[in-house]
């Protein structure tokens, strides 16, 4: 299950107008559809099918209120990214040493 929600996170956050709104998000609060739409560059529909995308992958939470849904970003659904992160990381150092040593032996 793990594998499938990175996989799922790695592919909703690929795609750079979802960036652009889970961060907007992050960094404004909770907003409606009509003020992400504004400044987005892309419809309406656009925004919405985005933020359907985002709400599957756990990224952002909705909250109705009549007939207008406010959307605000869910930061712990990049928990498991941020684990396979973690456990990658630990590769990285002896992998930056064994490039610096395979460069200076080519200098």
């Amino acid at each position: 299950m793990h594998e499938i929600a990175v996989t799922l996170l790695m592919r909703t956050l690929s795609d750079p107008t979802r960036r652009a709104v889970f961060e907007r998000l992050s960094h404004e609060g909770e907003l409606t559809v009509g003020v992400l739409t504004r400044g987005a560059g892309v419809s309406q529909p656009a925004v919405s099918q985005h933020l359907a995308a985002l709400k599957i992958a756990g990224l952002v939470r909705e909250r109705r209120e009549g007939r207008r849904a406010h959307y605000r970003a869910e930061p712990a659904g990049l928990a498991p990214l941020l684990g396979w992160f973690a456990h990658y990381s630990t590769f990285w150092p002896e992998r930056f040493d064994q490039l610096e040593a395979l460069l200076k032996d080519m200098d």
